[in-house]
């Protein structure tokens, strides 16, 4: 079962992306579980992987005595002197390597199914941590099937879920179609990591305005807040610090053509950009152009505004 061990220890590293570490200690665990299989719990074992000989090694382990009373845990002087250490002593932990070809086929086989477990967890531990690391992202994927009103999202390496209250209110998919999500969560699950994407999460407009905006991706522009009614309307607003540089035009492009590309991936939801300002009564009446404001009321202990405006532009 274990010739070639090292190339095998080396390639599964490769194919899978999992830390060699790992494969050894699956082995040395499942060689392990063998041995205790075929001799029993009481035995003192041990495991190691002997990586100049490409072998996991199997010793039991017994004390030195000059008289034995139990031959499982005990050896006597004579024979640890005369088989394995002739400069041994009564007391001596010896380690007596085992011939692992004894384990039966029954045993090995419960070996192979303990490494294909550990594998398995390995890969999903490797996926969870490389999308908990992406949390925030756009991703980019292939519709696979419909479950109970959720997208499942072929990502490559795993499956990404947009559940239905994060799809966009009549958007339309089929099966194998490009879809693009934000990732906003990823949780350990009993069937391995779950990947949470969003349509709707305003993250999601921010992250495509990064994409399309080089000025923003580039720290030059600040989204400084998103608001959205998805598949409806959204409006960010922003600032910058270079005075040279127009952040609304830059959001809009040449054309409208930066800001047309985020409208064409959210399907017709009409966004509004409008520049940000420190003056929170001005602040307010640009977030909520076109309508014209008549008056604001600003109450600072409790951090609220009382907007005016024509019976006519309420919303």
């Amino acid at each position: 079962m274990f010739q070639e061990l090292k190339r095998l220890i080396e390639q599964m590293g490769k194919d899978r992306g999992i830390d060699k570490r790992i494969i050894i200690e699956a082995l040395e665990a499942a060689m392990l579980n063998a041995a205790r299989k075929k001799m029993g719990m009481r035995v003192d074992i041990e495991a190691h992987y002997n990586e100049e000989i490409g072998e996991i090694e199997v010793f039991q382990f017994k004390t030195v005595e000059e008289k034995v009373t139990d031959a499982e845990m005990q050896i006597s002087l004579a024979e640890a002197r005369k088989n394995h250490d002739e400069e041994t002593e009564p007391g001596d932990s010896l380690g007596i390597k085992l011939d692992t070809g004894t384990f039966g086929r029954i045993a090995v086989q419960t070996a192979k199914q303990i490494i294909i477990q550990r594998v398995k967890d390995a890969e999903r531990d490797n996926v969870y941590d490389e999308y908990k690391s992406r949390v925030g992202e756009l991703i980019n994927g292939f519709v696979q099937r419909f479950e109970g009103g959720s997208i499942i999202v072929n990502l490559g390496r795993a499956e990404g879920i947009i559940p239905i209250g994060e799809q966009i209110h009549r958007e339309t998919y089929k099966r194998g179609e490009r879809i693009r999500g934000y990732i906003f969560e990823v949780k350990k699950i009993t069937k391995g990591p779950q990947i949470i994407l969003s349509r709707t999460h305003p993250g999601f407009l921010k992250a495509l305005f990064e994409m399309e905006v080089p000025e923003i991706s580039e720290g030059l522009i600040e989204i400084v807040g998103v608001a959205r009614e998805p598949g409806k309307r959204a409006k960010i607003a922003v600032r910058t610090k270079d005075r040279d540089i127009d952040p609304v035009g830059a959001c809009v492009g040449m054309r409208g053509a930066r800001v047309q590309s985020v409208v064409q991936e959210l399907r017709g939801e009409k966004i509004d950009i409008v520049p940000f300002a420190d003056d929170q009564a001005k602040y307010v009446c640009s977030a909520l152009s076109p309508a014209k404001v008549n008056r604001v009321f600003m109450d600072d202990d409790s951090r609220a505004m009382e907007v005016i405006v024509p019976d006519d532009q309420l919303s």
